[in-house]
């Protein structure tokens, strides 16, 4: 099954080296700009969405924030807008940790001790736990999966699960990243659902330690600060083969980076990842904090940042920004898609 799967996904990367809808052969360095100063005019004055405020200091974060960016292999940026602005990563992280997993243990670990299937649900659905009974967590891109992933990094404490989680992503960035410490606290002490699935997991045997430190652990996880400038690097070492464009440090081994692209494609966008795919045809992850990136495999990276979301929890600006750039530059996993 992994062995088709990568055929299939290295046969699909392959199809991107075909000439793209923006112009023939590769985008230039004016094609990337131009695309992406365009998506930042089209879109910076909608209105629509609104932010979330399950954790309360998100619903502060000012709603006019906006900003596109592309990252290519090799490093070369592209941006537009509040590119800099530091933001809670939230759900954005949670492929990043899956991905620590595959290069710690491998990806027959994540999915027998998390699965991969998406749910269908609700990111942060508890049903799920109850309606699949043989994996519970179901897959490492929601609430319960990525609440598990954290538990089963390999660790010694609960200090170095969360180093060894901080480092992974601070490899993706190229850069150290901090926790938003206002961000923590809010989430943290609202965390309420969260706590039920993770006790919830533990009670099944589907958690691999104890409750309240993977609690912890996730919930810092998502409270890293980054930018969209900061997504798109992340991303970009992704399209790289796991190799960081700037810092040249590989993250994830070459070979895992078709299964980890694969998650992302199925169960990336919460459950609009059906439409997503349909549309935009690209693996990516969003985050309630109104940070997108995608992933174009082996070329670049999307990503966007806009705190207003809609009822399944994505960015409004941001997700119309990276299909726009995705269908004008034509390269959608399964061919071009134009807008």
């Amino acid at each position: 099954m992994r062995t088709m799967l990568r055929t299939v996904l290295t046969s699909i990367c392959l199809t991107l080296l075909l000439p793209v809808a923006y112009g023939a052969g590769e985008p230039k360095a004016k094609d990337f700009q131009r695309v992406v100063d365009d998506a930042y005019a089209k879109y910076k004055d909608v209105k629509e969405g609104k932010n979330a405020d399950y954790i309360p200091i998100l619903a502060t974060i000012p709603s006019n924030l906006f900003g596109v960016v592309i990252v290519t292999r090799d490093g070369k940026i592209y941006q537009a807008g509040d590119v800099d602005y530091k933001f809670s990563i939230q759900s954005v992280s949670k492929p990043f940790t899956a991905g620590l997993i595959m290069a710690q243990q491998s990806p027959q670990v994540l999915d027998d001790k998390i699965g991969v299937e998406p749910t269908g649900l609700p990111f942060n659905s508890k049903m799920a736990l109850e309606i699949y009974p043989s994996k519970r967590s179901v897959n490492p891109l929601v609430n319960a999966g990525a609440i598990a992933a954290v538990s089963l990094v390999q660790a010694t404490s609960e200090a170095d699960r969360w180093n060894k989680v901080l480092e992974n992503l601070n490899g993706y960035a190229g850069r150290p990243l901090t926790v938003l410490e206002e961000v923590y606290k809010s989430e943290y002490e609202t965390a309420f659902g969260n706590r039920a699935i993770a006790n919830n997991l533990f009670n099944y045997g589907r958690l691999y330690s104890e409750p309240e430190e993977a609690l912890r652990v996730y919930t810092r996880e998502c409270s890293v600060g980054v930018s969209a400038r900061d997504l798109g690097m992340m991303g970009a070492t992704l399209a790289n083969e796991g190799v960081n464009p700037l810092t040249k440090k590989r993250v994830l081994p070459a070979e895992h980076v078709p299964e980890l692209l694969a998650i992302m494609a199925t169960a990336g966008f919460y459950d609009e990842s059906g439409e997503w795919m349909f549309t935009a045809g690209l693996p990516s992850k969003t985050g309630v904090g109104g940070g997108i990136v995608a992933v174009v495999p082996g070329r670049f990276a999307i990503a966007a940042f806009s705190p207003p979301l809609n009822e399944a929890g994505n960015s409004v600006k941001a997700l119309r920004s990276i299909r726009y750039i995705a269908g004008t530059l034509g390269v959608g996993v399964f061919g071009a898609n134009p807008e």
